[in-house]
């Protein structure tokens, strides 16, 4: 009765109870502690704190005493506490209860209910096990985390995640013998996530900016976590400039500002920029850049067809391979210009649309072709050296970058020349004229039998059809023999003109000449435009006939008698 005096009075309401209502308040406490059974979970409330023990009113006939090491921290007075009624009475006479089965009463509550709603609860990860973790939970009651289950990600350090206090779901709760809760943090994390994202692209439109952090690289492009998932940051959207690697133009763990530029909520797709922030410079291209312009720009790239050149940050344009040099074939644009070289170039074109601009690397310099008729006139005589064969000629240079051909029909007035690597070495210097020079077509042609007069055409002015000639047999073939005579030309004696007599055998007078014999003949014909010369044997002795009866004719008429008619047969039968 003392304890509910005690409440009684400090409820405050009632100060003098007559003797009918202190007989009620009895028989409704005696009622009440028929209620209570044993190992039930009651309420209680702290009367009094000391050093080891916590002391419990639970409307009973005595107070519960608790091990204060039962209770997270020290209570204080007044304070609610749940407790388990294990004993109503002991041999002492004291009420039994237990805050530590309480709480493990509680917690297996709390358990089941965040089992059946999918509801998180707090674990602590307290060692390692086989495949998992041993998870402490609330009311100590232990629980099974698989490793695989823990995180979003593969957890490298198995032992980093111990001491730490998580969120997660209970996965399973099963008995073998013995109570089996198995916990998993990785699908309240991945819930978490979706659920962010979902509010993502609920909430945020296109244009909007966001603070993220670099989370990983792909060959493309960035990974921004937005808080718990990712955007793309793609290479192409992190500068107007040229971005040879993301690497180097954000890194890892940086946190950056971003603006969102694309958002497909079906595939989950988050688009993300940092040179959004400022204007793409090709809106202002016309107002800077002009056609013929001459600029200076960095080579960015190489490629097999040309180099591609940044004008400024976001402006790039191509200088082809054709667009190098005036006068050299280039192979490989390497051969004139590196990556991160400063070059000067011109425009010479542009389309905003694309985005493409048009450069020329040679156009900043004169076109030796442009003049190339005035500094090599026809005729002009040139020491140079042969720098290639082919199978017509060779090429001959005339500076860097311009070569001359001398066509093999120009090495000799005289002499058919089929082979010209027989007669020109590569690397050797020859003297050559100048035949003609078209910068158009950029063709020079060289000769070298023009350094010389034609004997052809000095032939045809000292001989006249008619004339005798003295020659050498150069060649013999079924049809004739070919004489060599003075200049080095040849001419040809058909062998019809070789036999004396027109009934004679042609080819027995074929017969009497071979290669070396000096031969007697009279110009037939010539024509020094198609290198032909033809001559006379028969004519020849004809002509020395005619010539002897006019000798002989001449000496009558002037009473010579030393040339005789005798002479003149003898000079017959030679």
């Amino acid at each position: 009765m003392g304890q509910m005096e005690t409440e009684t009075e400090a409820d405050g309401r009632i100060d003098s109870p007559d003797e009918g209502s202190q007989t009620q308040l009895q028989e409704e406490y005696l009622k009440a502690l028929e209620l209570l059974e044993e190992g039930q979970l009651v309420m209680g409330t702290v009367l009094q704190v000391t050093a080891d023990q916590v002391f419990v009113n639970v409307n009973y006939k005595s107070e519960g005493k608790i091990p204060i090491g039962e209770f997270t921290g020290v209570p204080q007075v007044g304070d609610a506490v749940s407790v388990i009624l294990e004993k109503k009475e002991n041999k002492y006479g004291e009420v039994v209860v237990s805050k530590r089965k309480a709480d493990e009463k509680l917690a297996w509550r709390e358990i089941k209910r965040a089992f059946n709603e999918h509801l998180p609860v707090k674990g602590a990860i307290e060692k390692t096990v086989k495949g998992g973790y041993d998870v402490s939970l609330a009311g100590g009651a232990r629980a099974f985390m698989p490793i695989s289950q823990t995180d979003v990600k593969r957890i490298e350090k198995p032992e980093s995640m111990i001491g730490q206090t998580l969120d997660v779901y209970i996965e399973r709760l099963y008995s073998d013998g013995k109570l089996n809760i198995i916990v998993n943090r990785r699908k309240l994390l991945e819930e978490t996530v979706e659920n962010k994202r979902s509010e993502f692209f609920a909430t945020i439109p296109v244009g909007t900016e966001l603070d993220g952090v670099v989370k990983s690289f792909t060959s493309f492009g960035a990974f921004v976590d937005l808080g718990g998932f990712d955007g793309l940051l793609h290479i192409h959207d992190m500068s107007w400039g040229h971005v040879m690697r993301p690497k180097d133009f954000v890194k890892r763990g940086q946190k950056i500002r971003v603006k969102v530029i694309k958002i497909d909520p079906q595939e989950k797709h988050i688009n993300l920029s940092l040179k959004h922030f400022t204007d793409d410079p090709w809106v202002h291209f016309e107002d800077k850049y002009h056609v013929n312009d001459v600029v200076k720009g960095r080579v960015t790239k190489l490629t097999d067809f040309g180099a591609f050149i940044e004008l400024e940050e976001g402006i790039e344009g191509l200088a082809h391979i054709s667009e190098f040099s005036w006068v050299k074939k280039v192979q490989k644009p390497g051969d004139i210009v590196s990556i991160g070289d400063e070059v000067e170039c011109m425009i010479l074109g542009y389309d905003l649309q694309a985005g493409r601009v048009s450069l020329g690397l040679k156009q900043v310099k004169v076109n030796p072709w442009s003049d190339i008729a005035e500094r090599y006139p026809p005729g002009a005589r040139l020491k140079r050296k042969i720098v290639k064969i082919t199978n017509t000629g060779a090429f001959v240079q005339l500076e860097e970058g311009i070569d001359g051909f001398l066509h093999c029909d120009d090495l000799s007035w005289t002499k058919k020349v089929k082979y010209p690597s027989a007669e020109l070495k590569t690397g050797e210097e020859i003297e050559v004229i100048v035949l003609s020079a078209d910068g158009k077509s950029r063709n020079v042609r060289l000769g070298v039998k023009q350094l010389t007069d034609d004997p052809w055409r000095s032939f045809a002015d000292a001989y006249k059809p008619g004339d005798a000639i003295e020659g050498e047999v150069s060649s013999v073939t079924d049809f004739g023999v070919f004489i060599k005579i003075p200049g080095g030309i040849e001419g040809l004696i058909h062998k019809s003109n070789l036999a004396e007599k027109k009934d004679a055998s042609t080819d027995d007078a074929l017969k009497n000449y071979k290669v070396g014999d000096k031969v007697n003949a009279v110009l037939i014909e010539v024509q020094p435009e198609k290198r032909k010369a033809a001559f006379s044997v028969r004519d020849y002795k004809k002509k020395a006939q005619r010539d002897e009866i006019l000798r002989y004719m001449a000496a009558e008429e002037a009473g010579d008698s030393t040339f005789t008619l005798g002479d003149m047969l003898k000079s017959r039968k030679r």
